[in-house]
């Protein structure tokens, strides 16, 4: 069955609409919602692998495909088929281009399209028995294929986003130190100039003030 429907923009992660009655009465269900979120944080940096692709999480998988910098997402059980996952994602993503797609760009707030529920939760109920004749049909539709749809385990996914942002966390830490060590290092080096050439000055100040003071008792 369809458990959780979400979509958003895959530029900056903005989520645009989602089923609001989703993962309501599930089990864990914002564990879910915010896996979707980190899934969305990571396609907002860049680090998708695919347009379309499935992500095993626990006892579901989520199924997403990215068209027009939109990500339209669902997680549904591990059983659910594949096929009926992506063509129930099409018809989403077909009807939300036609309907919003002059303002997706522009949406500047969340959930901007909220109205767009009502289209998702009256989709998600032709899709939730896989045993009805349009079902059926759609399943043995041979235009429609998912086999080279890649699947990965979440944790994986993440960690992808996750190793990354550490790298990058890491590379700032070492370029601050690096401007810290390179200050010091000045300081250092003026110190030691100072102590070379001080007693030197001293030495000169005060055969000047000797000279000085010899120059006016004359």
């Amino acid at each position: 069955m369809v458990k959780l429907t979400m979509i958003a923009r895959v530029t900056d992660g903005l989520p645009l609409a989602e089923g609001m009655d989703d993962a309501r009465d599930l089990k864990d269900g914002e564990l879910y919602k915010q896996q979707v979120k980190s899934l969305f944080k990571n396609l907002s940096r860049g680090h998708n692998e695919a347009s379309r692709m499935s992500v095993e999480s626990g006892p579901y998988v989520f199924h997403y495909i990215i068209e027009g910098r939109v990500c339209y997402l669902t997680m549904c059980d591990r059983a659910y088929p594949k096929k009926l996952a992506f063509q129930y994602l099409e018809e989403l993503r077909n009807e939300f281009e036609r309907v919003n797609g002059s303002q997706i760009e522009t949406a500047a707030r969340p959930y901007a399209f909220i109205k767009f529920d009502a289209f998702i939760q009256k989709t998600k109920k032709l899709y939730q028995d896989t045993q009805t004749q349009r079902n059926i049909a759609k399943l043995n539709d041979e235009l429609y294929e998912v086999h080279q749809i890649m699947t990965r385990n979440v944790q994986e996914v993440l960690g992808v986003g996750e190793q990354l942002d550490q790298v990058s966390q890491l590379s700032s830490r070492l370029s601050s130190e690096s401007r810290i060590y390179a200050d010091k290092a000045r300081d250092l080096n003026r110190q030691a100039l100072i102590r070379k050439w001080a007693p030197v000055a001293i030495v000169f100040g005060v055969v000047f003030v000797l000279f000085w003071l010899k120059n006016k008792i004359w």
